[in-house]
């Protein structure tokens, strides 16, 4: 036997005791005052009456008695509202859903019942009864169709605005039919509490929001970091890059120049022999000097802005780099398609400089590059079967380049896939969007 049917028994016991102990002593002194006559008839009215008021006014103490003996207190759902209504002015939302989800269980006697709230695009569990230990998650439902279809969930009433789902109530009673009666109580606290659960609910699906322009906020802050970092890297790069093409090849040139100058800037009679054949050659020398500044600054201006790579992608401009090489490269694969550029720089720079620098070793055969787009990812695969510097070397050596891909939000990673031979793989996102959860805005609907 329940506390529920055990209240139930000892209430109709107090009341019928009390009742019949009324009655008792109102026909006793009734006859003793009034006797037999006329008025003798009205005596069970009278002692009727007394005794409806008297259990009327005795109904408060018979329901704490009964409490304190049964541990269990008797609800309607309509007091269970007033009572959640008295929450809702006073502010304690987090009280009066588990009010209505108790009132749910103990007016139907249900094992379990749950306050579900529409928050975005799912039903959230807000409230149940018996609660639940605090590090358990809330539970969740797709849609309306998926709570329905739970094996723990006997009756649901969604409770709606015009088509849109806010809220709906579930109870659970395993090994037990669902009375008309219970179908009732719960359409009618559904009724009688939709104005609460829709303000819940909205202001479930507002602290969605906030909680989503925060995510967004600090994704922002990371891209900006992250962009920084980017430009901080570029600049490095661009530094390296003009200072090896300028410092050793100018000062040849330089000093070629001026050779030739001197060789050709001595008159007849002057006691130094004329050497025109020298400064032919230092002339010669010049040329060559200035011809490999102007190949240099050509690829330079390529990292800069590579004009193949804006006009047909990242495999056309690989292709020019590799003809560049001393060692031979296949590239297999593609990307199926053109992407942002900053994707698309963010993979030709990073394979380039590995390829660069896997090449400047002795030749010992050909390096493998392979794309590939799949599952919202650009990957890159470069093997080395031959590779005359080891995975610690090449990540000191792409140090700036795998901060380029971390900006970006992609990673590269070097391992030894057999003695003598390296892989590196890189890693990035097709798009470059906040990974933030984009339910917000979106409602379930009931048709």
């Amino acid at each position: 036997m329940n506390r529920m049917i055990a209240a139930r028994l000892l209430r109709a016991s107090l009341v019928a005791c009390g009742a019949a102990a009324v009655l008792v002593v109102v026909v006793d002194w009734s006859g003793r005052v009034v006797g037999h006559g006329p008025l003798e008839i009205l005596v069970p009215f009278v002692a009727a009456g007394l005794a409806a008021v008297g259990l009327g006014a005795a109904q408060p103490r018979i329901d704490r008695l009964v409490e304190r003996l049964t541990h269990h207190r008797e609800v309607t759902p309509y007091s269970s509202l007033a009572a959640a209504a008295a929450r809702i002015r006073a502010g304690a939302l987090e009280q009066a859903l588990p009010g209505l989800a108790q009132v749910l269980a103990d007016g139907t006697g249900a094992v379990h019942a749950v306050v579900w709230l529409a928050v975005g695009d799912r039903l959230v569990g807000a409230a149940e009864h018996p609660p639940q230990p605090p590090d358990t998650g809330a539970a969740t439902a797709e849609n309306l169709g998926v709570l329905l279809a739970r094996p723990d969930v006997d009756h649901v009433v969604p409770v709606l605005e015009g088509t849109v789902l806010r809220a709906a109530l579930s109870i659970t009673k395993p090994g037990a039919a669902i009375t008309p009666g219970d179908q009732e109580l719960v359409r009618d606290v559904a009724n009688g509490a939709a104005l609460l659960l829709r303000g819940v609910a909205l202001n479930a699906e507002l602290a969605e929001r906030v909680r989503r322009a925060d995510d967004l906020a600090r994704e922002l802050r990371a891209s900006r970091q992250r962009l920084a970092r980017a430009r901080e890297v570029e600049r490095r790069r661009l530094v390296m890059e003009l200072g090896n093409a300028t410092s050793v090849r100018l000062a040849a040139l330089r000093d070629d120049v001026r050779a030739a100058g001197g060789d050709l800037g001595r008159v007849p009679g002057d006691p130094a022999e004329f050497d025109s054949a020298s400064a032919q050659q230092a002339l010669a020398r010049a040329r060559i000097a200035l011809d490999e500044l102007l190949d240099r600054f050509r690829l330079i201006a390529r990292g800069v802005y590579p004009a193949v790579l804006r006009d047909q992608g990242p495999t056309a401009a690989l292709d020019e780099v590799a003809a560049d090489l001393p060692r031979p490269v296949r590239l297999t694969g593609g990307l199926g398609g053109r992407l942002d550029y900053e994707i698309e720089s963010g993979v030709y720079y990073v394979v380039a400089a590995a390829l660069g620098a896997l090449a400047s070793g002795p030749d010992a055969g050909e390096l493998l590059v392979h794309l590939d787009h799949a599952d919202a990812h650009v990957t890159v695969r470069i093997e080395d079967p031959a590779a005359a510097k080891g995975p610690e070397d090449l990540r000191a050596e792409l140090a700036d380049e795998s901060e380029r891909l971390v900006a970006l939000g992609g990673d590269l990673t070097i391992t030894s896939t057999a003695p003598g031979a390296v892989e590196l793989r890189v890693r990035l996102p097709d798009r470059l969007e906040p990974v933030v959860e984009s339910s917000v805005g979106a409602e379930l609907r009931v048709p």
